[in-house]
């Protein structure tokens, strides 16, 4: 099957990001722009060293790992600010495989054009015991489509999830989109972060090819 691409569009329009013209055409001879980009805008990965947790930064994060099959969650229609738990795992939890990721739909990329404020402030989030269960399972990586794994208002919460996958070397995925066009359960995810030196967290190219029901 073909791949499909899990990634928001960068654009001048999305928060944290500034494209200005650095050459042109005309008078230079050719097109480029200037982009000015907060590590953590639009679809990213997040590094351990970005809540001060000890692992790889960015550049150093095993290709191996970017590079898994990932189930999917749904839960297309959660209501905002809640927050995702075990028992809504389902079936998952009795098919779950060691060393695989976890993609959870939720539809929420819809708002990112829609409602940046409803996207980024009532983002649907994940319980400190999913966290925990996620971390003990050993899940590999997990992706979702609001722009952060918890409540970016509230510090001690937004903390406190991410050192608990962090310290459990789980790979974070933010900000992925276009979950509809997937027909399937699981799928073959590469995902590719800018190789930032040092990074606490990049833009990433995140990539899904659907695999066959069984």
């Amino acid at each position: 099957m073909d791949w499909i691409d899990l990634t928001q569009t960068i654009d001048a329009s999305m928060p944290g990001v500034q494209i200005r013209e650095a050459k042109n055409l005309e008078k230079d001879g050719w097109n480029a722009v200037n982009i000015d980009m907060y590590s953590h805008s639009g679809t990213h990965v997040d590094a351990p060293i970005h809540f001060g947790v000890e692992g790889p930064t960015i550049d150093l994060m095993p290709l191996s790992r970017l590079i898994c099959k990932a189930a999917i969650l749904d839960l297309t229609g959660v209501q905002p600010s809640c927050q995702i738990d075990v028992h809504d795992l389902g079936n998952l939890k009795d098919d779950w495989i060691k060393g695989e990721g976890l993609i959870i739909k939720t539809g929420w990329s819809k708002f990112s054009i829609s409602d940046p404020h409803k996207y980024r402030n009532q983002l649907p989030r994940i319980s400190e015991n999913l966290a925990q269960w996620l971390v003990d399972m050993g899940l590999n990586l997990l992706a979702v489509e609001p722009p952060s794994v918890a409540n970016v208002n509230d510090l001690k919460e937004v903390t406190l999830i991410h050192r608990i996958l962090f310290s459990g070397r789980v790979i974070i995925v933010e900000g992925i989109c276009n979950l509809d066009e997937i027909k399937t359960e699981k799928v073959e995810l590469m995902v590719l972060p800018l190789k930032i030196g040092g990074g606490d967290g990049a833009p990433a190219r995140v990539l899904a090819r659907p695999l066959e029901n069984t």
